[in-house]
């Protein structure tokens, strides 16, 4: 087979998989609703549960639910009759995932989820099988076309496609935010993007704080103190009022003008830019690009006047955020 019979083929099985997807789209009813509700209001477990191609899909939805704030895992079908089935207990979830429904390895499991009344959501292609007929709620999948005729592809992908939806609409139904996403994935380049300005900020005796009537001598010496290349000017109610950079220290300088003489408030630029703790840190770096800035005070809701801590440029690219 030559390379471009390579390119034919692939396609061949993409627009299978394609196909699959468009009459999935169209099969999802009010029973998919009934699922995502009783994941999302689940108060202990969701295990999920397949069969050979099915069992690796299992294992992966199992992954994502978890991501998105609902406890599960996958459990090995050949194992649950070996003692495995202790790992389910009344007030779980139970998904099966099976394309024919009818396999031997799934029916002790069902067996044991009707015995016990376990919640069973079936994820099943045909309507004839045990699985569709037991189950509690039923999510058909329709019947496809497999890569030549036999391979689980197109069939594995819906499951998978389906399985992905359950996760996300659960999500949103939980409102489970980005903010408890950052939570479960605090490593890696994905956790470093979900960083919020709260989790790099510096706080405390790092804010170059001076008072707005103090003298720009003294001024100077908590700038080159604190070595952050700006200071926050105060009022006596702790309130922000204005910033003074180091690079208009310079500019005021080269006009030969005493800078001894003046008070801080006399050279600040006035409201500087706040941003809230609970912004992504990125969104931080995007508005220090779009302002041209190196360094934001960063607030607590909407009280933009009450610094609670500062952010640097230098500091977001420590935190490798980019």
């Amino acid at each position: 087979m030559n390379k471009k019979k390579f390119i034919t083929e692939a396609n061949n099985v993409i627009n299978l998989e394609i196909k699959a997807l468009q009459k999935l789209k169209k099969s999802i009813n009010s029973s998919f609703g009934e699922a995502v509700i009783k994941i999302a209001k689940c108060q202990s477990k969701v295990i999920l549960c397949g069969v050979g191609k099915s069992g690796l899909i299992a294992s992966k939805i199992a992954a994502t639910l978890a991501s998105v704030g609902t406890p599960s895992f996958s459990l090995a079908a050949s194992e649950a009759s070996h003692g495995d089935l202790g790992m389910i207990s009344k007030n779980d979830i139970l998904i099966l995932i099976s394309n024919s429904g009818q396999t031997n390895e799934l029916k002790n499991i069902i067996q044991f989820a009707n015995r016990n009344k376990i919640l069973l959501i079936g994820i099943v292609s045909k309507k004839d099988s045990v699985l569709y007929k037991t189950a509690d709620i039923k999510l058909l999948i329709p019947q496809v076309i497999e890569a030549e005729g036999i391979i689980p592809t197109s069939s594995t992908t819906s499951q998978l496609a389906l399985g992905d939806a359950l996760a996300i609409c659960s999500m949103k139904y939980k409102k489970f935010g980005k903010l408890d996403f950052k939570k479960l994935h605090p490593a890696g380049s994905l956790g470093a993007q979900l960083r919020t300005v709260e989790d790099i900020m510096l706080t405390g005796n790092k804010i170059p704080f001076i008072d707005e009537n103090l003298n720009m001598k003294k001024g100077l010496q908590i700038l080159s103190k604190k070595k952050l290349g700006f200071l926050l000017i105060q009022d006596k109610q702790k309130r922000t009022k204005g910033i003074i950079t180091d690079g208009q220290v310079r500019r005021f300088n080269e006009k030969k003008e005493n800078l001894f003489n003046v008070s801080a408030k006399e050279i600040m630029t006035k409201n500087p830019i706040s941003i809230d703790k609970d912004s992504l840190a990125v969104k931080a770096l995007s508005l220090m690009n779009e302002k041209k800035i190196t360094s934001l005070c960063v607030h607590n809701k909407k009280n933009k006047l009450k610094t609670i801590g500062i952010l640097h440029i230098h500091t977001l690219l420590k935190s490798s955020i980019n």
